[in-house]
């Protein structure tokens, strides 16, 4: 077994070397290894025109959400049967990136808090694709991380705001901000 385990990775590296420009492109993604990266770009390949946005990508492999309304109802809604073996690279990227110290794993962590792992899983994997739609779409982008506390930085202010709006609810009274040199006033 380990002969033919040897034979099928030689034939792999062999099919794989004319993309190996796109193979070091995705692999710069944190939780996307060598391996994976040569799973996507086997089940997607490189050509993205085929998609016309990420959002096109997303669709096709079900990893898109999906309206299910009817007189003004939510109902409940899958994405769909796409294809099982992109399916499972994906939860395993996500796998990784959950216990990453990345945006994409605190995305997972946000999400699975409030929406429960598997729609999480969904759409940690539908950034995912996004992210390699557009590395694939352009040769010489690279991928940098936001970061793990992107959300805590970029929406300071508006977590300020409802904390305030918040205490002035509880108290009644209105409340106003001053520096640490000056009290606050209440």
């Amino acid at each position: 077994m380990t002969a033919d385990i040897a034979e099928v990775s030689i034939a792999i590296e062999a099919a794989i070397t004319p993309y190996e420009a796109q193979v070091t492109q995705l692999d710069e993604i944190t939780g996307i290894g060598a391996t994976c990266a040569q799973e996507l770009i086997a089940e997607l390949g490189v050509d993205m025109t085929v998609f016309p946005t990420a959002a096109n990508l997303a669709s096709w492999a079900r990893f898109a959400p999906r309206a299910n309304q009817s007189a003004g109802k939510n109902k409940p809604a899958t994405t769909g049967k796409g294809n099982p073996w992109l399916a499972s690279t994906l939860g395993e990227i996500t796998a990784v990136l959950a216990r990453s110290d990345t945006f994409l794993g605190e995305r997972y962590r946000r999400l699975s808090r409030r929406r429960g792992k598997l729609r999480a899983i969904v759409a940690t994997g539908n950034s995912i694709l996004t992210i390699v739609w557009h590395l694939l779409n352009d040769p010489n982008d690279h991928y940098h991380d936001l970061g793990a506390n992107f959300h805590d930085t970029r929406y300071h202010q508006r977590h300020q705001h409802n904390l305030i709006t918040q205490l002035e609810r509880l108290t009644g009274q209105k409340v106003t901000l001053t520096t640490k040199d000056q009290t606050t006033a209440a």
